[in-house]
This record gives C-alpha cells, sequence and structure tokens, in this order.
C-alpha cells in the first residue's frame, strides 16, 4: 500500500513539473477614464487566457459586454457608441513574453504581442509582473490605451467625459491546464 502510494505521489508530482500550459482559473480587468468632469471605471471578470510556459505565447480575451459600470447609461453607451461589441464582441491579446527566465518566483516581464480592439489590430509591449510556481502562475499589469490607436470615436461633446488615454489593469491567476 505504501509502494503504491508512493508510486502515486510520484506520478501525480511528475505530471504537475511536466504540465507546459496554465489555464486562467480568476481574472480582474479594469479600465479607469480620468476626466475633467467624470472619472470612468469598469470591471470585468469573464476574461480568460492561457499561457504556454514552454513557448512563452500569452493569450487573453475579453468579452467586451462584460464590463460592469456603475451606472447602467454609462455600459449602455460604452457598448453601442464607443466599443460597438455586437460588431466587436471581444477584446484579444496574443504574443509572447520576452524576458522571462521561466523559473519559480517573481520576475518583471515584457509581452510583446498583436492587440486587437474595436476591430483594430495594433503591436502593443506590455510590461507587467509573473509569479511562477508549483501552485500556478499569476500575471498583472497595469498599460495605457490611446483610444484612437483603436478608431475608438468620443463625439466632441462628451471631449471632457471621457479621457484620450484609459489606464487598463490586467490580473490572472492560473492553474495548470489539462486537455481531456
Amino acid at each position: 500500500m505504501k509502494k503504491l502510494l508512493i508510486i502515486l505521489v510520484a506520478g501525480i508530482i511528475g505530471f504537475q513539473a511536466s504540465a507546459q500550459k496554465f489555464k486562467s482559473q480568476e481574472s480582474n480587468i479594469r479600465f479607469f477614464s480620468k476626466a475633467p468632469i467624470e472619472d470612468i471605471e469598469a470591471i470585468n471578470t469573464e476574461a480568460t487566457s492561457i499561457i504556454d510556459v514552454e513557448s512563452k505565447s500569452f493569450v487573453f480575451v475579453v468579452p467586451i459586454k462584460s464590463f460592469s459600470f456603475k451606472k447602467e447609461l454609462m455600459k449602455e453607451h460604452f457598448n453601442e457608441n464607443y466599443l460597438e461589441t455586437d460588431k466587436y464582441p471581444k477584446a484579444i491579446f496574443k504574443g509572447k513574453i520576452e524576458n522571462w527566465d521561466v523559473g519559480k518566483g517573481e520576475a518583471l516581464v515584457v509581452a510583446n504581442g498583436e492587440m486587437s480592439i474595436h476591430g483594430v489590430e495594433q503591436r502593443v509591449s506590455i510590461e507587467g509582473t509573473i509569479n511562477y510556481s508549483e501552485d500556478g502562475v499569476t500575471i498583472s499589469s497595469v498599460f495605457p490605451i490611446e483610444l484612437k490607436d483603436y478608431k475608438i470615436k468620443i463625439p466632441k461633446a462628451l471631449f471632457y467625459n471621457i479621457a484620450e488615454v484609459v489606464e487598463v489593469t490586467i490580473s490572472f491567476q492560473y492553474q495548470p491546464y489539462v486537455q481531456n
């Protein structure tokens, strides 16, 4: 019985050590617009992400309609007038973590890749923090997005209500990904 338990534990540890892909279990995406008349903040916990540790590939997908706002009217304008979520339902980042010396512990990294928002794809470089352990991976970052880069138009009448550059904060917690 003891031998069987040791073999089982060794097999589990060996499997976890060889697991190269991690899938997000929790996510938190926040955007913040600081403007003279009114600050706007929205939170989204529906994003998904996968990291391939071996290739250092990193992708995340954010369903735009899942952002929650303090005011329902803000959400309506955001989805219908600015992000046109019926036409462009997701924001997507695909890239590689360039300066990550894969090992346990926390590291400052840069992910270079393509960000797609509002049907427009832009080459971006996102600085962040990654923490890798036997239990999983966490990634966090704060970066700016210029609305004009993604052809998101703000009517002149609302120029003082919405910033031209919004701050985006991302946080993902990952567990080993097992394909069925």
